[in-house]
């Protein structure tokens, strides 16, 4: 890779990264009491798991990004892909501090429908410039689904 690879990459990742440090100054403080203190579905993970699972994820989503960028702005769909990848991370963001914050897992269920949709367009967007950008966005909205369903459970468990 050349310098302005490199460069382009590290932003690339640290974005993301950024974006999940952010969203755990929400997160961290509701865990050890609002967060314990809710009922939970049977197939809720361990607390421990978020951390790393959304780390390895922030930078997949990340290296996907590069790739996009890497192709070059003037190349047809990189701007609307990478447009679309900035406003589901911003979606992402939001999600923390409308659950966790605001301690409101209605809010959270309703605003991870909506980055739901942005994610699937965006990696749709990512396929379409690069087959590897867009698989190694697969991951994540997989786990943004199974996090769909666990805020669904958490919502009507605590009604």
């Amino acid at each position: 890779m050349k310098t302005p690879d490199v460069a382009k990459a590290a932003v690339s990742v640290l974005v993301p990264l950024a974006c999940g440090f952010v969203g755990s100054l929400a997160t961290r403080p509701a865990i050890p009491g609002w967060y314990a203190g809710l009922a939970k579905p049977a197939f809720a993970p361990p607390n421990w798991l978020f951390g790393p699972a959304w780390t390895l994820l922030y930078v997949l989503m990340g290296v996907a990004s590069f790739l996009v960028w890497r192709a070059g702005l003037s190349v047809p769909g990189v701007k609307p892909a990478l447009v679309c990848y900035l406003a589901q991370l911003v979606l992402n963001l939001a999600w923390s501090w409308l659950f966790f914050a605001l301690r409101s897992p209605l809010a959270g269920l309703v605003e991870i429908a909506v980055l739901w949709c942005a994610i699937l367009v965006t990696t749709v967007l990512f396929f379409r410039v690069s087959a590897a950008a867009g698989a190694l966005m697969l991951p994540y909205i997989g786990w943004v689904s199974f996090a769909g369903a666990l805020n669904a459970s958490l919502w009507w468990l605590n009604r």
